[in-house]
């Protein structure tokens, strides 16, 4: 990903996390996954009262795209609504693992559009399980 784009896809996770359903935590997420074809998938945490069925932004966005058939991913910005950077739990962590080429897929942590940091996902997540 061209770090020149990036600004744009934190920009759409902004956009995505308006949507969360936090009403237990109050933290609300956001994410914006793009598509080697240049789609971007938004997801925003949803939660429930049991925790247990919650479901973190990454994998909201990554669910949604697969089952639309895609299966080629480039990054994803992840923004949430505190004023630091939201690493994505381990089992967001997993599910990249499954759809993401890890040498090269961006993990986008960001505080503002020109405030992030970025990793791949061998750096979040060495050792990983797969096939």
């Amino acid at each position: 990903m061209d770090t020149a784009d990036i600004p744009g896809l934190i920009r759409e996770a902004y956009e995505a996390q308006k949507f969360s359903y936090a009403p237990y935590s109050k933290f609300y997420v956001g994410a914006a996954l793009l598509t080697a074809q240049g789609r971007i998938y938004r997801g925003c945490n949803i939660e429930n009262a049991a925790y247990s069925p919650t479901n973190c932004a990454e994998r909201t966005a990554i669910f949604k795209a697969v089952s639309e058939g895609e299966r080629d991913f480039e990054a994803i910005a992840i923004v949430g609504s505190r004023d630091e950077y939201l690493p994505p739990c381990g089992m967001c962590r997993q599910v990249m693992q499954e759809f993401c080429d890890r040498k090269t897929f961006q993990i986008i942590l960001a505080k503002a559009p020109e405030d992030y940091r970025a990793y791949r996902l061998e750096e979040m997540l060495p050792e990983a399980f797969g096939l």
